[in-house]
């Protein structure tokens, strides 16, 4: 048993771990996917799931106690259930969790739940399909909502509707998807619009956590804080006057968390990426491809995590960070 544990230079515990398990999707969301000049990675380029399990497993012995598998479309990977299933009964990882488009969902929640899956995040910006088929460029509506609808018939106890917001696509629909947490057992977290992966972001389309939570306010009523639970990521949590959920905000830009980050982030091709926005990433895959034993390997990930930076730089030209990967290849 490896007795290291994994802490950076900064006396953050890390103790999630983001997989990118591929980098395909079935919907070309506008902000997420470049819509031109876009290659996929050579399948022989991505992690093996024997390759993603022996990764957790050394990590796990280190301290890591969450794992989030996301995409891409994770649930496009052949075989993902099967490996869901021996992720979570590696000993240390407390919690499995997903992240999908939910386009899948109605069909593999019931496989969700016999791999033993109970914490689902499930991306979705708008209510009303004509939007979504814009937004994402396929009409898959409905077939969401039948996924979040089958998660709440079996009894998922963990479902989060992630909701990036930018000024013009969807801000007019904050309310109505904030009044979800008061009609379902879902927490409903909204993102602030990052510049990642060349997407058309601009400061002009960014809607921060202040505003967003002014407007809930003024048409829901008070917010409340509500604790945040162990191991959690960067939302801050709160609740409406006799709501069955929750509602979050992750503000990267507005209110940046990292001095609390507990990240760290595994890209579909095998690197370990320290910082969403810092593009220096270590070759885990490379390092294990030419042979390295389970010590050398350990030693390799207790080096690296030690770089993770204090805190994200803006870029120069526009006094934001930047990431020039797409998210999903870097495990959204």
């Amino acid at each position: 048993m490896n007795s290291a544990k994994l802490l950076d230079q900064y006396g953050r515990s890390l103790t999630y771990l983001r997989i990118s398990l591929t980098d395909r999707c079935n919907l070309r969301c506008t902000y997420c996917t470049p819509q031109h000049n876009f290659t996929h990675i050579h399948p022989r380029e991505i992690l093996t799931y024997e390759e993603l399990l022996r990764i957790c497993g050394l990590l796990a012995e280190m301290g890591l106690k969450k794992v989030r598998c996301t995409g891409g479309e994770p649930l496009v990977r052949q075989g993902v259930l099967p490996f869901l299933e021996r992720l979570s009964t590696i000993p240390g990882i407390e919690e499995v969790c997903l992240t999908t488009n939910g386009v899948l969902l109605e069909d593999s929640a019931q496989g969700l739940w016999d791999a033993g899956i109970r914490h689902i995040n499930v991306s979705l910006d708008t209510l009303r399909p004509e939007r979504f088929k814009s937004i994402t460029g396929r009409d898959c509506f409905g077939k969401v909502w039948a996924g979040i609808m089958a998660l709440l018939d079996l009894g998922f106890d963990k479902i989060k509707i992630n909701s990036v917001v930018a000024r013009g696509m969807n801000d007019d629909e904050i309310a109505a998807l904030a009044s979800l947490s008061q009609q379902y057992p879902i927490e409903v977290r909204f993102i602030e619009f990052m510049p990642v992966g060349h997407n058309k972001w601009g400061k002009q389309l960014v809607v921060e956590v202040a505003e967003m939570q002014s407007i809930i306010e003024e048409a829901l009523g008070t917010l409340r804080p509500v604790a945040s639970e162990r191991h959690a990521g960067p939302a801050r949590l709160f609740q409406l006057e006799g709501a069955k959920g929750k509602v979050g905000f992750i503000s990267p830009l507005s209110q940046h968390f990292c001095s609390t980050c507990n990240r760290i982030r595994l890209t579909s091709d095998g690197r370990l990426r320290l910082c969403l926005f810092s593009d220096f990433e270590y070759d885990v895959k490379g390092i294990m491809r030419r042979g390295a034993s389970d010590q050398a390997l350990s030693r390799f990930l207790l080096d690296a995590v030690q770089n993770k930076p204090e805190n994200y730089s803006p870029e120069s030209k526009t006094g934001c960070p930047s990431c020039t990967r797409a998210m999903g290849t870097i495990g959204g």
